[in-house]
């Protein structure tokens, strides 16, 4: 599939989704303006003091995360392909008073339009499967770090998706799948709003396992400083998950799996 396609499919599904998005309870936007962030607990761990520290976020939506970083002190900038979803960024950001830049563009031109380098490359939850080339992602990620910053990711762990959409217990998709995945689910709204009219039902997703990512920011210069795997998820992924404060557990009993991971990878100093 062409670069052309997939970004076109792609781009009509989160440009219809964004006002639906900012109308959900999902993301809670009175919330944040309220003083709210939207980030989580093992992330603010995982990525320490942000204050004075220059922060891009890349295919940032319209930029809650983005902002949240902004409000912990970071000078930020967030990159998405969606020219609504920027639209809605930047006027958050107005609303809020909070400092940041906004671009719209391809996340493969984020060296070209960006002009920068940054201390810390955040990318955030649920973003890797709209990448066809996650080499050319890390690539593109290692060159907007300065020496001895790094890049902090966290993601869906893979595994989950190979497992049977009811419980989670059967072994229902293969790990390895290349290529595109087309999907098309008509009625199913959007995950911020299920019940939500939509238009543009067709995506293209593409599979990264997990040694496919980490292979990936070595292969780009980086040095891994962790790795961690977490058993719980953010929404519902499978219907026996149990909701606990702002998590998704499976019940007592069930043999825990790795439903979320996180990454970071240092630029060294030369």
């Amino acid at each position: 599939m062409a670069d052309a396609d997939y970004l076109r499919v792609n781009q009509a599904l989160w440009d219809e989704r964004v006002p639906i998005h900012l109308a959900s309870d999902f993301y809670d936007l009175a919330g944040f303006k309220a003083g709210g962030q939207t980030l989580r607990p093992f992330e603010l761990d995982e990525v320490g003091d942000v204050t004075g520290r220059e922060l891009v976020h890349l295919q940032c939506h319209f930029g809650l995360d983005t902002l949240s970083w902004a409000r912990r002190g970071a000078h930020v900038t967030g990159l998405d392909f969606s020219e609504k979803a920027i639209g809605a960024a930047r006027a958050v950001a107005e609303e809020t008073s909070l400092q940041a830049r906004f671009v719209a563009a391809d996340v493969y031109d984020a060296t070209t339009v960006l002009g920068e380098t940054y201390d810390i490359v955040y990318t955030g939850l649920g973003a890797l499967c709209w990448l066809p080339d996650i080499d050319r992602w890390a690539g593109i990620a290692a060159s907007l770090l300065r020496p001895g910053g790094f890049v902090y990711l966290a993601e869906f762990h893979p595994f989950a998706d190979t497992l049977d959409d009811e419980e989670g217990r059967t072994l229902t998709y293969d790990y390895f799948a290349e290529g595109p995945q087309i999907w098309d689910e008509p009625g199913a709204g959007s995950y911020a709003d299920p019940q939500a009219p939509v238009k543009h039902t067709r995506s293209v997703e593409f599979s990264h396992g997990l040694g496919k990512v980490v292979t990936a920011l070595t292969t780009a210069g980086l040095q891994i400083d962790f790795l961690h795997e977490h058993d719980y998820t953010l929404w519902q992924r499978f219907s026996v998950l149990e909701k606990h404060n702002t998590a998704y557990r499976l019940p007592k009993g069930h043999p825990r799996l790795p439903l979320m991971y996180s990454i970071r990878a240092t630029k060294p100093v030369t």
